[in-house]
């Protein structure tokens, strides 16, 4: 395993710099994949006309968003600010949806700040008629921050919203059934749990503990990256939700996530950031995988450099 990491690409100006050269995008600007099933555009997701453009009139099956929401986001907007934001990147999703539609949204919660913006974003949620909510998700860190004087923060949410009528595919953990004597009347007889299922393991809930958070011994690991998502979780959001074929939009590409999974799954992804750096990386992570068919560097990096 190599070990050649990035450091967080939001805290290193000189290294930032240095990689921008590198960069085959500047805002404003649209890659197309070259086999004719991705897009990624380097265009601020809050802007109808920017979205428009890298959608090119392709109807959302799926959105799967994971928003900037870390503890610096409130350093430089107040929540109100946030929120206003947010609803003009939600109006362009919901403007493009197609008409039986699925939108997963990840978003925290400061629990030294009054939770926001969770709370804030979920009523403003409301003002899209269009969508009806459907689960509140919760993923389980196996790492966490926090202090002794608090519980340990171990958790990331999920918003799952759908339009229309979109058809959901029932999913399997890789846990086994192990509870036993759990007895049911089903159709005049009495059965027990593990006769009751069609899969010999058990669906996930809405708490979601059986998926590895990521971290640099992961081959899906993207350093430099400072809130990548498990490829796993945001594939079980696409089997459950979206056809092949179906056209998958993430409007804060970041690690690339989603458009990976995409790819694996056989889903054309419209993503974007307005990062040039996560641009790149999101470009290069799926010509990495098409070249060698590993989905991210481990403990190396995507530009190939020396730290």
């Amino acid at each position: 395993m190599n070990n050649n990491p990035l450091p967080n690409l939001d805290e290193n100006p000189e290294l930032r710099e240095k990689l921008l050269r590198e960069c085959r995008l500047s805002p404003g600007e649209i890659w197309s994949d070259p086999q004719g099933r991705h897009k990624v555009g380097c265009i601020d997701a809050a802007d109808s006309e920017q979205t428009a453009h890298l959608l090119d009139g392709a109807c959302i099956d799926i959105a799967v968003h994971d928003p900037p929401y870390n503890l610096v986001i409130f350093q430089e907007r107040s929540v109100e600010e946030y929120i206003n934001w947010s609803r003009r990147w939600m109006a362009n999703t919901v403007d493009n949806l197609a008409a039986d539609a699925a939108v997963y949204i990840w978003l925290g919660a400061d629990q030294n700040k009054g939770f926001q913006p969770l709370p804030e974003f979920m009523i403003m949620m409301r003002e899209f008629h269009e969508l009806t909510s459907r689960s509140f998700i919760t993923m389980r860190n196996q790492r966490g921050y926090g202090t002794q004087h608090n519980w340990m923060a171990i958790r990331q949410e999920c918003l799952y919203y759908i339009k229309g009528r979109p058809e959901f595919k029932v999913q399997y953990t890789e846990i086994p059934k192990v509870l036993k004597g759990y007895y049911k009347v089903v159709g005049g007889e009495l059965t027990e749990n593990s006769e009751r299922g069609r899969s010999e393991n058990i669906r996930p809930g809405n708490v979601w503990h059986d998926i590895q958070q990521v971290f640099y011994r992961m081959e899906e690991n993207v350093s430099g990256c400072y809130a990548q998502k498990p490829l796993k979780a945001i594939e079980r959001c696409l089997l459950a939700s979206s056809q092949e074929d179906g056209a998958v939009a993430d409007f804060f590409a970041h690690a690339g996530t989603t458009l990976i999974a995409a790819e694996r799954n056989r889903r054309r992804c419209f993503t974007c950031d307005t990062d040039p750096l996560f641009c790149e990386i999101t470009i290069r992570r799926l010509e990495h995988l098409r070249k060698t068919g590993k989905t991210g560097w481990q403990n190396d990096n995507a530009f190939g450099i020396t730290c």
